[in-house]
């Protein structure tokens, strides 16, 4: 028996049935939108937006049902396929990009077999002006969307609900006509973005489904780098959604507890209105206890902006580092992928105001850009470690499809190598007319030195004393380091990192993770031995503070994990080394030109009076999880890479617990140049 409880739910009908009943079935289309992102419980905000605009048009909505299926790009793909293939759509709209592409051909090449009736909808940046490449041979049911989707999806939605459908009455679609491929001219840009509903508010987006949102409030970018696809798509010109129905779009996200937002604008501060936004975030997470937490492409050109809003992130609680996309430091560079009008020193004051202010940032750079040789490479790295950069991130170039770049290969001498995979269809650059693919793979190896001695701080305090007194640069000891590195591949790991750049596996976001995994945890003793086995064959180790520098590094090196910490097991000559007071930290005797080289790096402060202190190095750690050894590898590398990111939570907090006083010979400075 059914209850009265139960009975009025079951007796309701749906808008779709409501549909249903008013209309022939034959007539009623269904359109399945199709997203595959690199994570689980993304919100589809492109789909959400076509879906808005596209049911916002009364007899678009009357004569179809529509579904949004998201899941991640590493899905297994014949549930993919078979969940697909279950909704036996009229219509399925792709979002095609370089981390999915082999996966939707697949999944296309499967529905458009399996399913007799269906039309196929590519759209996204890796498709976009491509038709020849993925439809390259007459194929009635599959078209190409050609710019924003939301036009011209309407558009096609109404020709395709037609007996005879005209598609050249679709701006901006690219399909075949006989044996013709034809490109309709674009439709124009949207100007005024409030005539796009929101998705958040309209209903579009089901509740409990996703806990990351994605969000804009403008669309366009004023720059037109080469390497990227954003300001070459738009024109130029920002368009702006307006400021209260973005403040409503913030309450929806934080009022259905979304942990997290990524703002997918291209410069985040671009405008003052974006401080007015932030304090909105923070107000909201304080109310609701979401989001959790913010990533957002900073401006261009606005370092005290960004310092501002990052600031606010920060002691709101939602952000705990700054990428800064600097890309190079090389002039030629700089002006072969047009990007000289964005001044460096906005970069480098960026990153200098964060660090005052005790904020976690990461420098961004990509290897190699046309214009950049090994030389500049190294000596760009050399300049930023001397600012005293938190972290430095390399990534390889890839050959992005809509790019100025990629209509320049030929003019720049791009060599290109695919990235091995079923789901993604990576190109990356391998070669340029200013570096050969050997001086390619020695840029990999560079990054890999630099990355272990610099951003893990195997080396971090000997590479500043040596780069200060003249010794060797910062650059010339990664190379030498990354040399001797290709030289000992009988240790794991120099395995890892030689078979890295063999199959460029930088371009795996997690690879990077999973080097801090072994340096800093899985392989940690092999890693002390490595190093030792390294900086005892170099020329300055004959120098007495050298080593001392060393052997403070040895020990101050973070633990990615909260772990009990270990004496490594080396013959200490130059401090005196002993468990700490609780299991996480240890105190060492040091000269008193170490303690001037910590303070000079702003990670002590010694009372002037102090003789050879002794500190306490505390490695406890904010923000640390225990190793969960049971955990996979991907997801050991995964945490471990947003400890990279924001690596001022893993590096160990200094005190002085005592001094002595200095002996006459003591005193002076360190390092005479």
């Amino acid at each position: 028996m059914v209850s009265e409880e139960r009975a009025p739910r079951m007796n309701t009908v749906t808008d779709v049935e409501i549909r249903r009943f008013l209309q022939p079935m034959h007539s009623i289309k269904s359109v399945v939108f199709v997203e595959l992102p690199t994570y689980e419980n993304i919100l589809p905000l492109a789909s959400g937006y076509i879906q808005a605009y596209a049911q916002h048009d009364p007899e678009i909505k009357r004569a179809h049902i529509f579904d949004i299926y998201s899941v991640p790009v590493t899905a297994e793909r014949e549930l993919i396929l078979a969940e697909l293939e279950a909704k036996s759509a009229d219509v399925y709209a792709f979002s095609c990009y370089i981390w999915n592409m082999k996966l939707v051909r697949w999944l296309v090449d499967k529905l458009t077999a399996r399913i007799p009736h269906v039309q196929v909808v590519l759209g996204g940046p890796q498709v976009m002006n491509c038709a020849h490449k993925y439809i390259p041979e007459p194929v009635p049911n599959i078209v190409v969307c050609n710019g924003e989707g939301e036009r011209t999806f309407l558009e096609f939605l109404r020709q395709h609900a037609l007996p005879q459908p005209d598609l050249h009455q679709v701006p901006g679609l690219s399909f075949w006509e006989d044996d013709r491929l034809v490109t309709n001219d674009r439709a124009p840009r949207i100007s005024n973005l409030m005539e796009v509903p929101s998705p958040f508010l309209t209903g579009v987006f089901d509740d409990g489904k996703y806990s990351l949102a994605i969000m804009e409030t403008n669309r366009g970018c004023p720059f037109s780098c080469g390497f990227c696809y954003w300001g070459a798509a738009t024109n130029d010109k920002v368009h702006k959604f307006e400021v209260e129905r973005i403040k409503q779009e913030l309450d929806w996200i934080s009022d259905h507890n979304f942990s997290g937002i990524f703002i997918a604008d291209a410069n985040w501060g671009i405008a003052p209105r974006d401080v007015e936004l932030t304090e909105h975030i923070v107000m909201r997470s304080d109310e609701t206890g979401y989001p959790l937490m913010i990533q957002m492409a900073a401006a261009k050109n606005r370092p005290e902006r960004m310092a501002q809003i990052a600031e606010l992130l920060v002691r709101g609680g939602l952000m705990v580092t700054q990428p800064i996309s600097l890309q190079t430091l090389n002039p030629l560079t700089l002006e072969l992928v047009d990007r000289k009008n964005i001044r460096d020193s906005t970069y480098i004051d960026l990153q200098s105001s964060l660090r005052k202010k005790g904020i976690s940032s990461y420098i961004e750079l990509i290897w190699p850009l046309p214009g950049e040789t090994y030389d500049t490479f190294k000596d760009g790295i050399t300049k930023l470690c001397r600012l005293y950069a938190d972290t430095v991130i390399v990534y390889p170039q890839l050959l992005l499809h809509n790019t100025p770049i990629y209509g320049q290969k030929e003019k720049f001498g791009l060599e290109v190598e695919e990235v091995s995979s079923d789901r993604s269809e990576v190109e990356v650059v391998v070669a340029t007319n200013w570096v050969s693919a050997t001086d390619c793979r020695e840029g990999y190896w560079l990054y890999y030195a630099l990355h272990a001695l610099y951003n893990m701080r195997g080396m971090f305090l000997l590479a500043g004393y040596l780069d200060r007194c003249g010794v060797m640069s910062y650059g010339d000891l990664f190379a030498s380091a990354a040399q001797y590195f290709k030289s000992r591949t009988d240790t794991e790991i120099c395995r890892f990192f030689a078979q890295s750049v063999a199959d460029i596996a930088n371009y795996d976001l997690l690879n990077s993770g999973k080097t801090a995994h072994m340096i800093l945890n899985s392989h940690r003793e092999e890693f002390d031995s490595l190093l030792t086995d390294f900086a005892q064959s170099q020329p300055w180790w004959s120098d007495k503070l050298a080593r001392e520098a060393f052997e403070v590094d040895l020990l101050a090196r973070p633990y990615v994990y909260r772990e009990p910490v270990r004496i490594p097991a080396h013959d200490f000559r130059e401090v005196v080394a002993q468990p700490g007071d609780d299991a996480h930290s240890l105190t060492v005797k040091i000269s008193p030109d170490m303690a001037r080289i910590l303070e000079e790096r702003e990670i002590l402060s010694v009372p002037p009076v102090g003789g050879g202190p002794v500190v306490r190095i505390d490695h406890r750690g904010r923000q640390k999880l225990p190793f969960m050894a049971k955990r996979s590898i991907e997801h050991n590398a995964n945490y471990c890479q947003g400890m990279v990111l924001r690596f001022r939570e893993a590096l160990p907090h200094w005190s002085v617990t005592e001094t002595t006083t200095p002996r006459p010979e003591q005193g002076g400075a360190w390092c005479e140049q």
